[in-house]
């Protein structure tokens, strides 16, 4: 007969059940002073956590103390549920062995919404309440001891009122049957507007902690029912067909809708945000450096809100435009942050991205509104329409507030750096004519990590950080210097670990690819000297390729391609299933199949092309050996190992935590649509509870067909509103997604920068989280993470660096980084310029890539919208076929793509066939094509990625002209 468990295991047993409910329910120090037989070690290094990271942190190391206690002394569990019980902590009902204090459900909803009103009036029971006498009148309700007390009175003294308040409230929070005394202590000590505000008017107080009717207990909280529903709620148009100003009115919001919608939430920030804020409130341009997690978008708005407040009383003009960098972050910032907390100020804020820019006017848009939230790319878009046309387009000068999120990138080429190297370009006219002086812009950025630029020593790294300040016109970077422990607080450090695969294990999948792709080496007498899968090889394959076609060699071209393709089915075996690289070279070789066939247009059948000796040899090649690469791809015993750790690590996360919810970035589109499959078809994953969906970009540079915008905006809901609990994504998700509960984050085999790394760890927000790197033996992933973590540290030194550093040295560096840029900028224009204008259409020609046919003639080609090349030439169509584009994607504009077309004798994809006004056009992609400079001896042919990088201007299409000659055939 089995003996019944002790109390002690009853204990353990009941805190492994109620983990995440005993951790917010104690305070660290007070049950270590009553634990005499936990070693005094362990008690040292607990109160250190607690200093450093605060007592959730510390609790959770105590419990795995307890836990992993050596021999565990008999009485150590009932010592620490005596020590809970005395300290009157609410974590005594998780762990009392009889069970007697357990509560019930509604008692568990009645404290959550409790703390739920807490967190909603945090603001202004932070400014309002009088922390010492409210503890005191604690104290008198036998809600707090006199250690309570002392240890806020001692916080008044040191660092004032507003830190004792949160201290009181930490310390009331986690106390037993808190709510009634609460409020007794808070009308006691002349607080009664708040007790009844937190109470509701109608409340009567049980002696539980709140009313006996629990919805009559969340009667003044409709803020709690609101916040679960989600207080902000999008508001679009209500039919496709609406003008620009219904389509505006959509975007900013009713004042209809304003009145039904719930409470504003109260503006204010907290003492480490006020920190940084301050020089922006001044009016100076600065650069906000905080984490991930710790509010810098409500800092944005409450500067923007100050800014807009004091160009109202001085009766000046105040606009603000709000630049991301990601369509998903319009939205989260318009309907998260901006709007909700201006609208009642009667500030009209909008958002705009690409598919509503369509149907609008920016430059109505701006006019019309306080606030503009939108890419970047639309701004710099509208600011070269005015360059064109003023009535078409906007001028910094109209905006007087602009915030750049992700500042980090405001460098090099991107849209972010063009838009500030146009406003120091003003600032400097504005120095000039002074009788002409237009108002500065103020800047404010963003970031969470501006990194240090790949920078290898601590001179470099402050270069870096000194370049980004120069860029964004930066007074000076601020980071979180005398509030460090209230930050600290608020942002939780995520558990880090790294899950390593060892990459010894057998893999014939491996071996038999390898052998194919030396047989095609052998073929083509090739000898890289780089290893097989890596990166290195690719880039080798890669040249090789482009070597081949310039010189219209087309064995080594083809099977340069053809080894890519292994090449890819080698890293893809190495990262997820063996079956995923097989379908990956099952579909390359069927395409290449359809490729050499031609539709016969009289009876509608496939007829095959005559295949060259080269291209014969590689598709037999693989058809030859595809049975046996099936058959090793369903053999489970020779699984990849890093999905073996990635499985155990998301089966272990997501059985321990109530509600789990996750992210997993991968490199690939590839990788993260193959691993959502592998999830899918596991069912052990939904017997945890995982909710998958991939979460991947909306460009079109990529193998595995995008996300439409709308798509991605599906996916984030989803996952923020718990329908998806596991993401897997590209890059795009590791910065601006917020979701605060997401309490797992798994880097799969991804290790890129420290910037990186700082934005993905950040998004683990809830408390215990865990980041996990899972990554093979040999990959070298865990060297380059700490790599990036030594990068990081280097990064806060050099910006420390920067911070100390004298004004007028500050000033004088930035001027000349900003003065370096400018004759960059000189620089490459002038050589852009030489460069358009060097070459004439007619002095090139392009050859099919694939076959060393002549397709047609630079004069051929003109330019639609500057950006579509066409060659709309009648003698050009008898060159190529049509046939379905099974990649066929919508676009927003006034034109559509209908079909590829292929070169009518070999099957190289030249292009797609594209709708403009009612025209079939041929719409060329330069990539597919070698070309060659009649006017040059001697010069090798080339092969361009884009056709910006051709030195050649081409005219624009003449849409009567060629109506008019196609009437006349």
């Amino acid at each position: 007969m089995a003996t019944a468990p002790s109390r002690d295991e009853t204990i353990l047993y009941l805190v492994s059940c109620f983990r995440p409910k005993i951790r917010r329910g104690l305070l660290v120090a007070r049950v270590l002073d009553n634990m005499p037989t936990l070693s005094r070690d362990v008690k040292e290094h607990i109160r250190t956590v607690c200093q450093n990271k605060g007592d959730t942190a510390a609790a959770d190391v105590l419990l795995r103390a307890l836990e992993d206690a050596p021999h565990r002394p008999p009485g150590l569990y009932q010592e620490f549920y005596e020590a809970l019980r005395q300290g009157g902590f609410r974590a005594a009902a998780y762990v009392n062995p009889t069970l007697d204090e357990l509560p019930t459900p509604s008692l568990e909803e009645v404290h959550e919404a409790g703390a739920q009103l807490l967190e909603i009036f945090m603001g202004r029971l932070v400014e309002e309440l009088r922390a010492v006498q409210v503890a005191e009148k604690c104290v008198q309700q036998q809600l707090f001891e006199g250690e309570d007390l002392e240890r806020v009175r001692v916080l008044y003294d040191a660092r004032g009122n507003h830190e004792a308040v949160r201290e009181l409230l930490n310390r009331i929070e986690r106390k037993r049957e808190w709510f009634s005394p609460f409020l007794a202590a808070l009308r006691e000590a002349q607080h009664e507007e708040i007790a009844n505000e937190l109470n509701g008017q109608q409340i009567e107080c049980n002696d539980n902690g709140l009313s006996a009717d629990k919805t009559e207990g969340l009667h003044a909280p409709a803020a709690v029912e609101e916040l679960k529903k989600g207080t902000d709620m999008e508001h679009s148009s209500t039919g496709e067909e609406n003008s620009s100003e219904e389509v505006w009115e959509a975007s900013a919001v009713s004042d209809d809708e304003d009145k039904r919608s719930s409470p504003e939430p109260e503006l204010s920030l907290r003492d480490y945000q006020m920190e940084v804020a301050k020089p922006a409130l001044e009016g100076k341009n600065i650069i906000i450096c905080l984490p991930t997690g710790s509010g810098k978008t409500r800092v944005a708005v409450y500067i923007t809100k100050h800014h807009l407040d004091k160009k109202r009383e001085e009766e000046k003009p105040g606009k603000v435009i709000v630049l991301v960098n990601k369509v998903p972050l319009v939205e989260q910032h318009f309907r998260k942050e901006f709007h909700p907390y201006l609208k009642k100020h009667q500030y009209r804020v909008t958002k705009l991205s690409g598919e509503s820019q369509l149907k609008i006017s920016f430059p109505g848009v701006v006019q019309k509104n306080d606030v503009i939230i939108c890419t970047a790319q639309i701004l710099e878009n509208a600011l070269l329409n005015a360059d064109r046309d003023p009535e078409e387009g906007v001028r910094l000068s109209e905006f007087s507030l602009i915030v750049i999120d992700e500042c980090h990138h405001t460098h090099k080429e991107g849209v972010y750096n063009n838009i500030m190297r146009r406003y120091l370009k003003e600032k400097r006219q504005n120095r000039k004519q002074s009788k002409s002086w237009l108002p500065q812009t103020q800047i404010l950025g963003l970031t969470a990590s501006p990194g240090v630029g790949g920078a290898k020593n601590p001179s470099k790294a402050e270069e870096h950080i000194l370049k980004i300040c120069a860029n964004l016109d930066a007074d000076r970077i601020m980071t979180v210097k005398e509030h460090a422990q209230q930050l600290s607080n608020q942002v939780k450090e995520p558990y880090k670990k790294f899950e390593i695969a060892d990459d010894k294990r057998q893999d014939p999948f491996k071996e038999k690819l390898i052998s194919i792709i030396t047989k095609i080496q052998s073929y083509c007498k090739f000898n890289p000297r780089c290893e097989f899968g890596s990166q290195t090889y690719e880039q080798w394959v890669v040249q090789e390729e482009k070597k081949a076609a310039k010189e219209q060699n087309h064995k080594e071209r083809v099977c340069a391609e053809h080894l890519k393709k292994y090449n890819d089915a080698l890293q893809i075996n190495d990262t997820i299933r063996m079956i995923d690289a097989y379908e990956h070279l099952k579909s390359f070789y069927q395409e290449e199949k359809n490729k050499k066939m031609v539709v016969n247009e009289e009876v509608d059948e496939p007829l095959p092309l005559k295949l060259e000796e080269t291209d014969k040899f590689l598709i037999d090649l693989f058809y030859g050996k595809e049975k046996e690469l099936k058959a090793l791809a369903f053999k489970e015993q020779y699984e990849n190992e890093k999905l073996t750790k990635l499985r155990t690590t998301l089966m272990t996360e997501f059985s321990k935590t109530f509600e789990p919810r996750g992210i997993i970035f991968t490199k690939t589109r590839l990788s993260a649509r193959a691993l959502y499959q592998w999830i899918k078809e596991n069912p052990k994953f939904e017997d945890v509870g995982v909710k998958a969906h991939y979460l991947i970009g909306a460009g079109h540079n990529s193998e595995v067909k995008p996300m439409t915008q709308n798509e991605q905006k599906e996916v984030i809901e989803k996952f923020r509103h718990g329908e998806v609990n596991l993401l897997i994504a590209t890059t795009v998700a590791e910065e601006g997604l917020d979701i605060k509960e997401c309490n797992i984050v798994i880097r799969y085999g991804l290790v890129t920068n420290e910037i990186a790394m700082v934005q993905a760890r950040g998004r683990a927000r809830a408390e215990e989280s865990t980041y996990v790197l899972v990554a093979s033996d040999g990959s070298g992933a865990v060297e380059r993470e700490n790599v990036n973590i030594f990068r990081e540290k280097m990064m806060y030194k050099a910006i420390r660096r920067v911070q100390d550093m004298p004004r007028d040295e500050y000033f004088h560096k930035i001027d000349g980084f900003q003065l370096q840029s400018k004759r960059e900028v000189q620089m490459k224009a002038k050589k852009q310029q030489r460069k358009i204008y060097k070459q004439n259409p007619s002095f090139i020609k392009f050859l099919c890539k694939n076959c060393p046919k002549e397709v047609c003639s630079g004069e051929n080609i003109q330019v639609i919208e500057k950006m579509h090349h066409i060659n709309a030439k009648k003698e050009f169509q008898e060159l190529y076929i049509v046939r379905e584009n099974r990649t066929l994607q919508e676009k927003e504009a006034d034109y559509q793509i209908n079909g590829e077309i292929i070169c009518r004798d070999c099957g190289q994809v030249w292009g797609t066939m594209m709708v403009h006004r009612g025209l079939d056009l041929p719409c060329l992609n330069i990539k597919n094509f070698v070309v060659v400079f009649k006017d040059k001896k001697n010069a090798p042919n080339e092969i361009f990625k884009r056709w910006s990088e051709l030195p050649i201007k081409f005219p624009d299409f003449d849409y009567a002209e060629h109506c008019e000659s196609s009437d006349e055939d």
